[in-house]
């Protein structure tokens, strides 16, 4: 299974936090599953912990080495996925779950998130 990660889903990965979801953990750890990570991830983090909404002092500015060294796949955004996440329909304003939502459609992915707004864009989830 391709899997794609939620920025929440993420950090408590990364941070061994018990909000992640025993199916969510078991996921993560299966070999046989590939494991992206969005740089829209990274964008929201930095940004979040910029504006001191998120204290992510652990991580910021080493995350590309932290996925590498988890094992899981850099996820770059495209023009497409740009423009897939512009024409999302509905209310969601969050420009990094539109994002997400764009790029696990355009490659496929199954998002790992406990986040329900995915449903309304079809996006296939986890948790």
């Amino acid at each position: 299974m391709q899997l794609l990660l939620d920025t929440h889903a993420l950090l408590w990965w990364l941070a061994g936090d018990r909000r992640l979801s025993a199916a969510a953990r078991r996921a993560i750890e299966n070999d046989d599953n590939v494991i992206f990570v969005s740089a829209a991830s990274a964008w929201e983090i930095s940004t979040k912990h910029r504006l001191g909404k998120l204290d992510a002092s652990a991580i910021a500015g080493r995350l590309g080495a932290l996925i590498a060294s988890q094992g899981f796949e850099p996820l770059n955004m495209t023009v497409n996925h740009a423009e897939r996440a512009g024409m999302l329909p509905g209310e969601h304003r969050d420009p990094f779950d539109r994002m997400l939502a764009a790029q696990a459609q355009a490659g496929d992915l199954t998002l790992l998130t406990n986040d329900e707004v995915f449903g309304g864009y079809g996006v296939r989830t986890r948790w």
